[in-house]
């Protein structure tokens, strides 16, 4: 059936901001090196990151035991999104100054705008609207528990704890490489501003997080891209009100700009994820649709524990995402990587 239009009015997209900063790469390592889940998939090996580990201060340790415990980098990362921070102490200062029901509040998880009554309530006590946070969130896998943390503790401890982990990761880990870091953070954001001015806001999202494809939605009128080191290779998304947030990871000409052969970083990951027999096997099993964990377990014969390993080092070089239960292959990235290899050996 024909349409007939009545409007030239094109369809509304995002805008996207860039941003860079050290507190950003603070509060990401806090949530990298205590989130055991992941951090064997970590560009950085497991090996550095218990090295890291032994070489920090007891009271920093702790710290982070209890960030582990609480996921408390959540309420690092909410907090920084409430104005543009100068330094650590600007930080500090701010966390000094807020009222224990706002630093709840912002503590909270934003969920929608609709929801934004019940993230009040719950910051004030009010436990029937807590409750109604957590059923809300239920698929996610730490946020009931989060939310209910959040809105019980002591407020002063809380923010003693978050003013002690950010300062002694700040101090111990991020200072020793601050010039360093600062650099590869600062070329980074000046390449993805650059690229802005050629790419549309969705093509620039795509490139600069790798391969990740973020269509416009009611509500929110700015993405917000942060560049960051510490998660390699993984992208850390987050939403605050109106804007979407992609903490992404850094490219390889960012850390090694005197390295002109230096390959993408995600062409080094994808051939990496390819080059084993079993990943192949999930490859091709997928090509021929989506399966669940327990499916592709059951078909190759291998442990669910180690079947989830592979899977894991296959999304996280963009071959492989997760829909509605189950694991899909993005059969684009498998086409396109013989283009992106020939790209990479015609480059001058």
């Amino acid at each position: 059936m024909d349409v007939f239009h009545t409007t030239s009015r094109k369809r509304e997209t995002y805008e996207v901001r860039i941003e860079a900063s050290l507190l950003w790469e603070c509060a990401l390592g806090i949530a990298a090196i205590t989130n055991t889940r992941l951090i064997d998939t970590f560009e950085k090996p497991k090996e550095s990151w218990d090295k890291l580990m032994r070489s920090l201060s007891e009271p920093l340790i702790g710290d982070l035991k209890y960030a582990e415990k609480n996921n408390t980098w959540k309420s690092l990362l909410l907090l920084l999104h409430q104005k543009e921070f100068r330094d650590l102490s600007e930080f500090i200062m701010f966390l000094d100054g807020l009222e224990d029901k706002r630093l709840r509040f912002i503590c909270i998880p934003y969920i929608g705008m609709k929801f934004q009554e019940l993230r009040t309530h719950a910051s004030e006590g009010d436990e029937s609207s807590r409750n109604r946070l957590k059923k809300q969130t239920e698929d996610n896998p730490f946020f009931p528990d989060y939310i209910e943390f959040i809105c019980t503790t002591n407020v002063h401890d809380l923010r003693n704890h978050l003013k002690s982990v950010m300062t002694g990761w700040y101090k111990e880990v991020i200072i020793p490489h601050k010039e360093t870091l600062s650099q590869i953070l600062e070329r980074d954001k000046q390449s993805k501003e650059k690229m802005s001015g050629n790419l549309k806001s969705e093509a620039l999202v795509e490139w600069a997080t790798g391969g990740i494809t973020y269509l416009p939605e009611p509500r929110v009128h700015t993405v917000l891209l942060i560049p960051q080191s510490i998660y390699r290779p993984w992208n850390v998304e987050g939403d605050v009100e109106g804007v979407k947030v992609f903490y992404y990871p850094v490219a390889n000409e960012s850390i090694y700009p005197d390295d002109k052969d230096m390959p993408s970083y995600f062409l080094v990951q994808k051939h990496k994820a390819l080059g084993d027999e079993a990943r192949l096997r999930m490859v091709k099993l997928l090509k021929g649709s989506d399966r669940t964990l327990q499916e592709i377990t059951n078909e190759l014969n291998m442990g669910k524990s180690t079947v989830h390993h592979h899977l894991k080092i296959l999304r996280s070089a963009r071959l492989v995402e997760t829909l509605d239960g189950k694991y899909r292959l993005k059969e684009n990235a498998v086409q396109s990587l013989s283009n992106e290899l020939m790209q990479y050996l015609a480059e001058d």
